[in-house]
């Protein structure tokens, strides 16, 4: 089957041209992108050397040349352009939520199922090469039965109350915002490397700053840390800045895991450590390249990545030697050469390593339990 030729890309703030990038260095074409207006999509395009820089979904989605689309945008805008590309007939590409609730996903899945294409979500934190090589170890048995999951994902860039972006909006974001903006990140990367799904939860979540100033325009995603100052309004904010949450998975096991985007000195720390009955792994994200190994026997061990001491199924996705150290941008690499080489190769019966629109609909509806059991004040069953 000839390779997937051309993609193009929705959103133009944080993450899309995080997406650009990690495709051209699989030289995967990307002929133009999608801004919130004609005048921005042009800038863009012009800023990142692309030829096109589109006027509207209609027009990027009548290019013949696009094969696929990246959907980068807001978060209320995913549901109604993913149905959009998936009319068209193009592959699809979305950043989590995959939709605002698990109706609106569910109907994706279908349609998606329906139309034959390639739709994932990026839930790119499973292609941290030793995130892989853990995945392989468990599933080998080297750790035993799974007893328990503790962990958090913890950042700090909404600390303060003049820390503002669309995404502390419900109407923008959906009613949950931590647990649904690096929350999801955290139980998808978990269920995939422990191969257990969460059945069970109970949710406490906090908004522990009520209102926020909204500064004039709009700010991107971890822009407020550097902007300056400019004039601002208060505005409420009823979405929450920390969660914990305790998980019953199938099988037994139990979890814990906080989430919190108030966390000072936390960048951007997701974090688990996975015990079983003959033996332990850990791993954090700022320092990706570790993967610690406890015993009860014998010594701990400390696993530094290096493709000659990983899993041969996993080597693909490590492409620097040891001490070349791999980080985030190279995930979502990783996580698009999955998806591009399974459109290549053109067999829909396959294992599909990557993230589907099933699994972004799974966490939504893990999502809507989590808000659930916090309402509730109770344990709710997924």
């Amino acid at each position: 089957m000839n390779p997937l030729r051309a993609s193009a890309v929705v959103g133009a703030g944080f993450i899309g041209p995080v997406h650009i990038e990690a495709l051209r260095r699989l030289n995967r074409h990307v002929i133009g992108v999608l801004a919130s207006t004609p005048e921005k999509s042009g800038q863009t395009a012009d800023a990142l050397s692309l030829t096109r820089g589109y006027a509207g979904m209609d027009e990027l989605l009548a290019d013949p040349s696009v094969q696929a689309v990246h959907i980068t945008s807001p978060n209320r805008h995913h549901y109604e352009q993913c149905r959009q590309v998936i009319a068209a007939g193009k592959h699809v590409i979305c950043e989590k939520p995959l939709a605002m609730d698990s109706k609106e996903s569910s109907e994706l899945v279908a349609l998606a199922d329906r139309a034959g294409i390639v739709a994932a979500v990026c839930y790119n934190t499973r292609f941290y090469p030793l995130c892989l090589e853990i995945k392989e170890r468990i599933a080998a048995g080297e750790i035993g039965a799974i007893h328990h999951v503790t962990g958090s994902y913890v950042q700090d860039w909404l600390l303060y109350d003049t820390d503002f972006n669309w995404r502390v909006l419900a109407e923008e974001g959906g009613e949950l915002r931590a647990v649904a903006d690096i929350g999801t990140h955290w139980l998808d990367l978990v269920q995939s490397i422990a191969g257990l799904a969460v059945n069970e939860v109970c949710a406490d979540l906090k908004t522990l700053l009520p209102t926020r100033q909204r500064p004039q325009g709009s700010v991107e995603t971890f822009q407020s840390k550097v902007d300056q100052p400019r004039a601002t309004a208060p505005v409420a904010i009823n979405t929450e800045d920390y969660g914990s949450i305790l998980l019953g998975f199938q099988g037994g096991a139990r979890g814990v895991c906080t989430m919190s985007q108030v966390t000072a000195g936390r960048k951007n720390c997701l974090s688990f450590e996975i015990a079983g009955s003959k033996g332990a792994l850990a791993w954090n994200s700022e320092r990706p390249n570790e993967l610690w190994l406890g015993h009860r026997d014998r010594a701990n061990e400390l696993l530094v990545r290096d493709p000659a001491l990983l899993r041969p199924s996993v080597r693909p996705f490590a492409n620097y030697p040891g001490g070349h150290n791999e980080g985030f941008p190279d995930t979502f690499k990783q996580l698009f050469r999955a998806i591009y080489d399974y459109i290549d190769a053109g067999d829909a019966n396959a294992p599909r390593r990557f993230p589907t629109f099933a699994d972004g609909h799974r966490e939504i509806v893990l999502c809507e339990a989590i808000l659930k059991s916090h309402r509730e004040r109770a344990w709710a069953r997924i």
